[in-house]
């Protein structure tokens, strides 16, 4: 799996140039003004004020380890994850190597009132502008895909966009990002290079991170133990994907793990 973020990212650019060419900027630009926009749901408060912090997340493949849960619907998915207590639903919109959609994102809209993150490899703001249009409240940017340059930039647009910014990042030579002020921090536990997966990553950051910061613990969460763990340690969002969509029902097993993270 080495080298696997440089391949997303390169298809990536792609992908946005030819939607580029089907509907232009300007297009988009028009389409959000004449759009009834939804109303902004605050990620950032949503987090600081549960008492889980769990971001389940619509997943339904990786490119580690292939299709999760192939068929899951998004809208029966993400409203049993409403009703079990989730905090906020990130929806994996890659198609090609996450099995994703922007359709799902704007289904999911449709139906819950909780926040929604775009989770997607963002490399242009027209992706943003894309998201703001399909009902997400915040949009992932990873460093580890953009130049601290372009960091700033897309921040500053998901900004005005009304969008809120949750920065991922992996190692101490990312802490610089941090500087793009971003609403989230988080803590990717998987190598965007190689896949490999380790909880102890968000552990070894905490202390690197700022105190006031609002920080999400992203990738190979499993259990209520490792929950308060990472809470004690000084995180308030736990994003969780896999554990939940490999279930026959996910909504079941996000209730039966905040049942387990407040006894």
């Amino acid at each position: 799996m080495a080298d696997i973020l440089d391949r997303i990212i390169a298809d990536k650019r792609e992908e946005v140039a030819k939607c580029k060419a089907m509907k232009p900027m300007s297009e988009l630009l028009n389409e959000l003004e004449r759009s009834p926009l939804h109303r902004i749901v605050s990620m950032r408060r949503a987090l600081q004020t549960s008492e889980s912090g769990i971001i389940a997340e619509f997943k339904r493949r990786s490119p580690s380890k292939g299709w999760i849960n192939r068929d899951a619907d998004p809208v029966l998915t993400a409203s049993e994850y409403v009703s079990a207590g989730a905090a906020a639903i990130s929806v994996l919109t890659d198609e090609k190597y996450f099995g994703g959609s922007l359709d799902y994102l704007r289904a999911i809209r449709s139906a819950v009132d909780v926040p929604l993150l775009r989770k997607e490899f963002v490399v242009d703001e027209y992706q943003l502008v894309e998201a703001r249009l399909a009902g997400a409240d915040a949009v992932l940017l990873i460093a580890s895909a953009l130049s601290f340059d372009d960091c700033l930039a897309l921040t500053a647009t998901a900004h005005q966009l009304g969008l809120e910014v949750l920065l991922e990042i992996h190692s101490a030579d990312e802490l610089h990002y941090i500087e793009t002020r971003p609403d989230m921090i988080g803590v990717n536990n998987r190598h965007l290079g190689t896949f490999h997966t380790d909880v102890a990553q968000s552990f070894a950051m905490a202390a690197k991170l700022p105190a006031d910061a609002v920080l999400v613990s992203e990738s190979g969460i499993s259990d209520a133990g490792t929950v308060s763990r990472l809470r004690q340690a000084g995180f308030r969002g736990f994003l969780i994907g896999e554990t939940f969509m490999r279930q026959v029902s996910p909504g079941e097993a996000l209730q039966q793990l905040i049942m387990n993270i407040l006894c």
